[in-house]
């Protein structure tokens, strides 16, 4: 139940539908989107309920949140992300670190067909394991592998068909059993992984010396205890850390894996990006992000990667926070708002044949770095993912990592590759495949 996407040719770039009783306001491509979430960004920040997990958040934890809950919360998990070198290793040292294991993972491969799905999501989760509970896991260990599968499935039931419906229609089906009460059973059960981490930590807790995320949010905790009104409080502590673990991991996970997938059915761009590697840092070195701005080619491949691979493409659904005046309409506060992401990355005005992979679309005529302001897979105003520079981190240093010492080999003719996600809903979730990876 998409809103539907040809309407943007039918009804124009801003348009009402009805999800049962409630009217959305959809937002589709690069002018619309920018217009409400930049230019009139205090208007357009508000958050709107996901019916799918809404049972389990209501409202808590940084993503759901909104009004005073929401700008504490977010203040607080940026400042936390960006000192958190906290200490001693840097972010990038972890994700360096984290890239070296899978290197090593990908070896006893023995250039053998695998699914690369548990590898990856188990390697980027590691890193923001390491950022939230202060250390990684082993990749054997038995409840680290069960919450991949618990992640990877609810994030592929979120955007089922079935859960679209759902969004639609909450209000009625959720008296009901049916696959929304096993999303829920799923994040309930993270969530209990979140609360046993809580009290391990607070088992050994020292306000000097912070270990991680949940450690900072505890003496938050302590500073706010005589404060009624803090946000501060378990249950925000558990829901942000569980916003954390799971926007952190499905999806650059998703987008390495889809990224592989174009990587093989485009073997000249993978071609070029090796020739780009040698150049730059050849093969005896770890790649670091002071490598980026050097490797323009690389860089406008990942942005491409993104763009098709178009992740969030309705986007985490928006809110006006109060009655705003848009393009002429009046929209009353309160009205969910759904800016289409999907419409901004392949917007015919931004890029040129949208539809195809190109890497192109980010590189000038002298093959430098170009920026393109439709480039919005993180969204953008005051709701943007606030991960971002994280996201972006790993997603060039675990690329460059693996190209650096393999070559990736498909199963079939690169011309016989799909793409395609396997399902799209919330997300586009990549299909599953097995390849081969061969070192250089």
């Amino acid at each position: 139940v998409h809103p539907p996407l040809g309407g943007r040719e039918k009804y124009g770039s801003v348009f009402t539908v009805f999800f049962g009783p409630r009217p959305v306001v959809v937002l589709c491509g690069h002018e619309a989107v920018k217009e409400a979430l930049v230019d009139q960004a205090d208007e357009f920040s508000g958050r709107a309920a996901m019916p799918t997990v809404e049972r389990t958040f209501q409202g808590y934890g940084v993503v759901f949140a909104n009004g005073e809950r929401w700008k504490q919360l977010r203040r607080f998990s940026l400042t936390v992300l960006r000192n958190f070198g906290m200490g001693k290793k840097s972010i990038e040292e972890r994700i360096q670190e984290e890239a070296q294991f899978l290197m090593e993972e990908f070896r006893k491969t023995k250039e053998q067909p695998f699914d690369p799905t548990y590898y990856l999501s188990r390697a980027v989760s590691n890193v923001i394991c390491s950022i939230v509970f202060g250390d990684r896991f082993d990749y054997e260990d038995k409840e680290f592998q069960s919450l991949m599968q618990m992640m990877n499935n609810s994030f592929r039931a979120i955007s089922t068909p079935w859960a679209q419906f759902y969004d639609v229609y909450a209000t009625f089906f959720k008296y009901f059993p049916g696959p929304h009460t096993k999303i829920y059973d799923i994040l309930e059960d993270m969530r209990a992984f979140i609360a046993r981490r809580v009290k391990k930590n607070r088992e050994a807790f020292d306000p000097n010396a912070p270990r991680d995320f949940i450690d900072c949010f505890l003496i938050q905790m302590e500073k706010e205890k005589n404060n009624p009104d803090t946000e501060f409080n378990v249950k925000n502590l558990e829901l942000t850390t569980l916003n954390l673990f799971f926007a952190g991991t499905e999806t650059v996970s998703s987008t390495l894996r889809f990224g592989f997938l174009l990587l093989m059915k485009y073997p000249e761009v993978q071609a070029k990006i090796h020739e780009e590697i040698d150049q730059v840092m050849g093969q005896n070195r770890v790649p670091n992000i002071e490598d980026r701005p050097q490797m323009p080619y690389m860089d406008a491949v990942i942005h491409e990667i993104q763009r098709v691979s178009d992740l969030i493409p309705m986007n985490v659904p928006h809110m006006v926070i109060k009655d705003t005046q848009f393009r002429g309409y009046t929209i009353p506060k309160g009205t969910e708002i759904y800016p289409m992401l999907s419409t901004v990355l392949n917007d015919p005005k931004k890029f040129k044949s949208p539809e195809s992979f190109n890497p192109g679309n980010f590189l000038d005529e002298n093959g430098r770095f170009k920026k393109n302001d439709a480039f919005v897979p993180f969204s953008s105003g005051k709701r943007i993912c606030l991960g971002e520079a994280l996201a972006r981190m790993e997603l060039f240093l675990f690329f460059t990592t693996i190209l650096q010492n393999f070559r990736l080999k498909p199963l079939v003719a690169p011309e016989k590759i799909d793409a395609t996600p396997l399902e799209s809903g919330f997300a586009n979730i990549a299909p599953s495949y097995q390849f081969c990876i061969v070192p250089r």
